[in-house]
């Protein structure tokens, strides 16, 4: 990185000081670790449980049940620094990113938070500390906003040492938080750095003023103070929306400080883009290209500086996002992944031709920040494999915006508004590559109806949910009320509970009756509730008197199973007790498919590399569903190495042994965790190992390997771009497919009059035979078709100067057809032909001219209106066209229309 230091003039700051980005990282967690808080990893940029968001954006997702009371764990304070993406709905700024100092796709969020433990007094003591003593940021360049009422924050800030004239009071806007319409809010305050050069006290305290009490930050230039930290003072709740601001029982701390925002301060540069987070990034952009960065030059559109920040933010962004499991697709995150990796793309070809410069720069992220987030080194092939296949795939996509562009332009001087969308939102041209293109060919392009139609896509947004249903309040609700149920299932599948709780179309009722369905909640149960892939259990729950069966088992809630029942007989009340019995026979079947699933999953990384990840799984009674990230199908050698490597590890007979323990130890042990983050954020995790397999995974398995039986592959293929599916099945149903195979190879056996071990070698031999003898038979009836084709010509007639032949031809196939009527017409020089024939109980006509008379009589014109006596439709080439569909009994009438016509 250029040495750039002098632009802002403070620091020096003590040796101790921490400079690189990765040592503030540090030095933020282990501030708060040593104030009692619990570093806490940062979750999945998928956010799990919450519809609501399309990626983690913020430090708070991952602890906002903790915050609302839906989740409790074993600390009332943690720190972290959260990976978060912010692209797409209304956090849609993309096209910005690359062209601002501070605009990013992916960013990291440090934050400490208190759930109902400490307060403002605390807060804003350490925020003050970590700036101006651990960081060594001078005070005399900073300031405070506070909301216009919070007094109790204005004077804690003024406790500590900070001046009245920097502390300044603002509205609702700009300092005070919600989480939603309804739902915990608060005030809050932020630490801003002023960031032009030089300046006394006196100067930097006028500047202040007219920034933040004046509002004239467009007028002294937004860039000029620059925000640091937020601390936000969760301390009300909105039952209602614009009600009355209600008092929280345990006001709660969320603090959030972007670490680029943080180094750019802390290392003097201008912009984030000169840290080293991201220059070493810029600087493998300029190595490739052979071009020269300058971030004063980045203020051009146009420039290589700002196509740089574009390459790099974004590989930051790609590279995350595939770690995290998302891949390129055509809806949700996957089209917003996508849009962002083939912006970076088009920038790249900016840059250079080389095809293979963003895929480097997205390999330089895994070497920058492997250390910190190790996913990425685990993820290294599936990142630079799936940005390297996406490249390619854009690059060919893009000359064909380009020739649909160049076609546009020859027929009209205006590119319409509705093309130039379709380019940037299909084929990927930004507006301003669409203008260029049209310039120079004297041509402009409908920008009102360009921005009219992307405003209306960033209304709709990429994103309709996050994938999981969302949450019922009602469930919400009753797992508050009635608390978790205990799984009793890993050791038994049968248990006598009470009955908590009864739903009936969503609303609670006291009593269920013989017919009705609904939703019951016990105090304790041995039914799986559906999650990790394995679907939910069935059974029946019986009384004295009363029979219900369960018709599926779920978990809305974490802690809460909701059993779906149909009574069968007599009535359920609300404190009852009751014997719940799980279908054991269906129950052997999940825990022989949910066990194979994991062996699979670890020959597959095995075989095809440990850049494999899991990407979805169905685990149901009868066979089991995988999917995974790879871009080539599997060999027949993979397959065979695959099915072979699962059935060693079961005839090996190893025990499935569990552990509980902490996410972090759990991890540290070499457990997997796809999907993984809900399960990092609990306080405790199951650890399931089944001989060199070792995930965590809450789902019901085997005692011992042995137990699966048999593994057998059912199919493999591609389900989307970058995933492919594997379904299998075990024990009896993989008996039951080798006996089907078996019978089916003894009928191919029987009919090619061979031995099973034989069939092989002689359906070969029956295939090369069938291959000669269809050559023969194409010989014969191109032998047979000249012959014919003389004949015919002979019998042509001459219709005002022109020879016509109008006849039947018995093979109705259309290549069959246009072979004699090329042969006819060659040799009648000049002439028309007209065939009919029948194919499949349809007519087909075809209609054959010589190029002397493809001008005076089209073929294209007589074929559609021979076609109208057949009842069918037709077309083509002046000198070639055909029809079909027509009714056959009516050819000798369209044949001899022929003549006529001419």
């Amino acid at each position: 990185m250029s040495d750039i230091r002098g632009v802002f003039p403070y620091l020096p700051a003590p040796m101790s000081t921490p400079r690189k980005a990765a040592e503030i990282r540090e030095a933020f967690l282990r501030f708060f670790e040593e104030r009692g808080h619990r570093r806490v990893k940062s979750s999945s940029l998928v956010p799990q449980n919450d519809p609501t968001l399309l990626f983690t954006n913020a430090g708070m997702n991952q602890f906002k049940d903790v915050f609302t009371g839906r989740e409790t764990r074993d600390y009332k304070r943690a720190v972290s620094s959260q990976k978060c993406v912010r692209a797409g709905g209304k956090h849609n700024d993309l096209e910005n990113v690359g062209f601002t100092a501070r605009h990013h796709t992916f960013f990291e969020m440090l934050g400490n938070f208190s759930f109902g433990d400490y307060f403002k007094k605390e807060a804003i003591a350490w925020a003050w500390e970590f700036v101006t003593r651990t960081l060594a940021l001078p005070a005399e360049r900073l300031v405070v906003t506070v909301f216009r009422d919070d007094d109790e924050a204005e004077s804690l800030w003024r406790s500590i040492g900070v001046r009245k004239e920097r502390i300044f009071r603002l509205g609702e806007k700009d300092n005070f938080w919600a989480m939603g319409p309804t739902g915990p809010c608060g005030p809050c305050s932020e630490i801003h750095l002023y960031r032009l050069p030089g300046g006394t006290q006196a100067k930097i305290d006028e500047h202040a003023h007219r920034f933040f009490a004046l509002d004239q930050a467009e007028e002294l230039g937004s860039d000029s103070w620059m925000e640091l930290w937020n601390l936000v003072f969760m301390q009300f709740e909105r039952k209602e929306p614009d009600g009355p601001l209600n008092p929280l029982p345990r006001p709660s701390i969320d603090t959030g400080a972007g670490l680029e925002r943080v180094a750019a301060a802390v290392q003097n540069v201008p912009s984030n883009y000169d840290t080293d987070l991201l220059r070493p990034l810029i600087d493998e952009a300029a190595r490739i290209s052979g071009k020269t960065y300058s971030p004063t030059e980045a203020v051009d559109a146009r420039g290589p500086s700002a196509s740089m920040r574009v390459v790099a933010d974004h590989s930051r962004a790609a590279a995350f996002l595939l770690a995290d499991g998302v891949l390129p697709a055509n809806e949700g995150r996957g089209y917003v992944l996508r849009r962002i990796m083939r912006r970076a793309i088009r920038h790249a070809q900016r840059l250079s031709p080389d095809p293979v410069l963003y895929a480097k720069v997205c390999a330089e992220v895994i070497e920058l920040m492997g250390d910190a987030y190790p996913e990425l080194v685990e993820s290294r092939v599936r990142i630079v494999d799936t940005v390297q296949h996406e490249t390619d795939l854009f690059l060919r996509t893009l000359d064909r915006g380009n020739a649909i562009l160049a076609e546009e332009l020859r027929r009209s001087k205006r590119v319409s508004g509705d093309l130039a969308f379709k380019l940037h939102d299909t084929y990927g041209f930004p507006l301003d590559l669409t203008q260029v293109i049209a310039a120079e060919s004297g041509a402009s392009v409908d920008v009102d109806t360009f921005e009219k139609l992307m405003e209306e896509q960033r209304g709709r947004g990429a994103f309709a949910g996050s994938g999981e249903a969302a949450i019922a309040d009602v469930h919400k609700s009753l797992a508050t009320e009635v608390g978790e149920s205990e799984f009793l299932g890993y050791q038994q599948v049968a248990a006598e509970a009470t009955l908590k709780a009864i739903l009936v179309s969503g609303k609670r009722v006291s009593k269920i009756s013989t017919g009705e369905e609904g939703e019951l909640t016990f105090d304790r149960t041995p039914f799986y509730g559906e999650s990790g892939g394995q679907v939910g259990d069935t059974g029946f729950v019986t009384s004295s008197s009363s029979r219900a069966q369960i018709l599926d088992t779920q978990r809305p809630v974490q802690g809460l199973i909701v059993h779906k029942a149909k009574v069968l007989e007599g009535a359920f009340t609300v404190g009852e007790k009751v014997e719940l019995i799980v279908d054991a026979e269906r129950r052997a079947g999940l825990r022989r498919n949910h066990s194979a699933t994991h062996l699979l999953h670890r020959a597959l990384r095995e075989i095809l590399g440990e850049g494999v990840k899991q990407a979805g799984s169905v685990v149901a009674p009868d066979y089991l569903r995988f999917d995974y990230t790879a871009y080539q199908p599997l060999t027949d050698e993979q397959r065979l190495q695959i099915e072979r490597r699962v059935n060693q590890l079961v005839y090996e007979n190893h025990e499935a042994r569990t552990k509980v323990m902490d996410p972090e130890s759990a991890l540290k042990s070499g457990a997997l965790a796809f999907f993984g983050d809900k399960y990092t954020q609990l306080a405790k995790v199951r650890v399931l190992q089944i001989g060199p397999s070792i995930e965590l995974c809450g789902g019901t398995h085997v005692s011992r390997s042995g137990d699966i039986g048999l593994f057998k592959i059912v199919s493999e293929g591609a389900i989307a771009a970058g995933v492919r599916r594997l379904v299998a099945v075990t024990g009896p149903e993989a008996l039951n497919l080798v006996h089907e195979e078996e019978q089916q190879l003894s009928r191919a056996a029987a009919a090619l009059r061979a031995s099973p071990k034989d069939v092989a070698v002689r359906a070969e031999q029956a295939a090369s035979r069938i291959r000669d003898l269809e050559r023969e038979l194409e010989a014969l009836q191109r032998k047979q078709a000249a012959a014919r084709s003389s004949e015919l010509a002979q019998g042509a007639r001459e219709v005002h100067g022109v020879k016509v032949l109008a006849a039947r031809h018995d093979n109705g196939e259309p290549e069959a057809m246009r072979e004699l009527a090329d042969k006819i017409r060659d040799q009648l020089k000049s002439g028309i032909v007209v065939l009919g024939g029948e194919k499949d109980g349809k007519a087909t006509l075809l209609v054959a001219v010589t190029p002397d008379l493809s001008k005076k009589y089209p073929a294209g014109n007589l074929v559609k209106e021979l076609s109208k006596t057949l009842g069918g439709r037709g077309g083509g080439k002046p000198e070639l066209a055909q029809a079909g569909g027509g009714d056959p009994a009516r050819l000798d009438a369209a044949l001899a229309r022929a003549y006529e016509l001419i």
